[in-house]
């Protein structure tokens, strides 16, 4: 699986956990330059407490695009040290 966004694969996974749609991949398998951490946190009543990364591209940034569990609840005990995508980013095979 590859997430795309703004014309750049940003992270590349064959071991994606798929949850309600959204493939989480591995922490190590994102592209850092890209990624950077946000004051921005929701909850999930399943899996817990989530934190966002925005996302920076050739001079162009989606913010809070990039979600993660950082301590995930025991049900979502797959996703722990995964990131998951969306506003725009393309998940493709």
């Amino acid at each position: 699986m590859k997430a795309i966004w703004n014309g750049t694969v940003i992270a590349e996974s064959n071991e994606t956990v798929n949850i309600e749609g959204n493939h989480y991949f591995p922490e190590d398998s994102i592209k850092k330059e890209y990624f950077s951490e946000t004051e921005t946190h929701t909850t999930c009543p399943w899996k817990g407490h989530a934190s966002y990364y925005n996302i920076n591209v050739n001079g162009r940034e989606n913010k809070d695009a990039a979600w993660y569990y950082k301590q995930p609840s025991e049900l979502a005990k797959a996703i722990k040290n995964h990131i998951a995508f969306w506003r725009g980013v393309i998940i493709e095979e």
